[in-house]
């Protein structure tokens, strides 16, 4: 797709996934063993597209430490970044003056999601849109704004969330713009896409199409969808070209030390230099590099930060343990629990609601 370049909007704090985006932005969080963008960049990669845009904010420069030009991805990166929050619309606006493609394929950063974007620009050029949208049908739409379309594929509206939703079909994050359009949003302030932009567009008459399908799709904003997108990406429910390793119950990062009786499974991915103890059990979670699982602890849906320390015998379920923090030998840590880092959680503490 030559004719087709990518943005990927990252600039965002990622405040509901706290104590974790504090020394890391949301897309470079360890996901299923690499950076969550990674997981993008290759589908993207995979696509034919080549040129990407990052438009960035905040703590901006990890990007490009990391990814660099790109070449080692088969891509060619370039970093925008955003000065102040502007929005999914102004943090196009931000980006377009570099762009030069025909059409471009704008995501959000915090999207996991396994459509065939082929097929989303195919829907694109084959219907002469304005703008495509990627749509996704949910089990329950009343969580989210819905977009009815035609028997055309001709989007008809955006709606705000309702208990009585008209239709299964969600906005997914991902879009096709002619880059004409994309110009013609306005630079320097803060805009919406959803709230302004699309619905601007069919106030005038222009064509905006829906790609619908069935695909995976997660919106990774909160420490539970973290938790489950990661363990679906490592068991192979979620596509990616750019995991470390096979799908299968767990990935293993090199110098990890898990003993020979402990029980790692479910998905669960396990960084750099993580030492699981004898007879520990860690199901479906993060291990961030550095982490120490202690002989006969339990961790389960659960992310435990880089140099975090889960002592013998202690219990984690659902929760977020901060780097460097340490659960004390025989705590009992769950309910959405999150630990700050650094701190240090004496031994037999029973804790379950409030954030330490």
């Amino acid at each position: 797709m030559d004719d087709v370049e990518a943005v990927v909007l990252v600039g965002g704090k990622g405040t509901r996934l706290r104590p974790l985006t504090l020394s890391a932005p949301k897309p470079m969080l360890p996901t299923a063993g690499v950076p969550f963008l990674a997981h993008l960049l290759s589908r993207i990669r995979a696509a034919g597209v080549r040129r990407v845009v990052l438009g960035t904010s905040y703590l901006a420069s990890t990007f490009e430490e990391h990814f660099g030009d790109g070449e080692s991805l088969g891509l060619e990166l370039t970093y925008v970044v955003e000065e102040a929050p502007l929005g999914t619309g102004g943090g196009i606006a931000n980006v377009a003056q570099h762009l030069t493609s025909e059409n471009v394929m704008v995501f959000n950063g915090d999207v996991l999601c396994g459509t065939d974007l082929g097929a989303v620009v195919n829907t694109h050029r084959h219907t002469d849109a304005d703008v495509t949208l990627h749509l996704v049908r949910v089990q329950d739409p009343r969580a989210y704004g819905c977009v009815p379309t035609d028997d055309d594929g001709r989007v008809l509206a955006f709606l705000e969330k309702t208990e009585d939703p008209p239709t299964d079909q969600i906005n997914a994050g991902c879009y096709v713009f002619k880059r004409s359009i994309l110009e013609e949003i306005p630079r320097g302030r803060v805009v919406s896409v959803e709230r302004e932009t699309f619905p601007g567009l069919l106030e005038r008459g222009a064509r905006v199409s829906g790609h619908v399908d069935n695909a995976y799709w997660r919106d990774m904003g909160t420490p539970g969808d973290l938790v489950h997108g990661s363990a679906d990406l490592v068991r192979g429910v979620a596509p990616s070209a750019a995991l470390p390793g096979p799908v299968g119950e767990s990935i293993v990062l090199e110098g990890a030390d898990v003993a020979k009786d402990a029980f790692v499974f479910g998905g669960t991915a396990v960084g750099r230099d993580v030492v699981v103890g004898e007879g520990a059990k860690v199901e479906g979670s993060m291990l961030f590099d550095g982490a120490v699982i202690a002989a006969g602890a339990i961790v389960e849906s659960s992310v435990v930060g880089a140099g975090a320390r889960i002592e013998a015998g202690a219990h984690v379920r659902d929760a977020v343990i901060g780097d460097r923090a340490v659960v004390g030998a025989h705590c009992e840590i769950k309910g959405g629990m999150r630990i700050w880092p650094d701190v240090q959680l004496p031994p037999h503490g029973i804790r379950f609601s409030a954030d330490v």
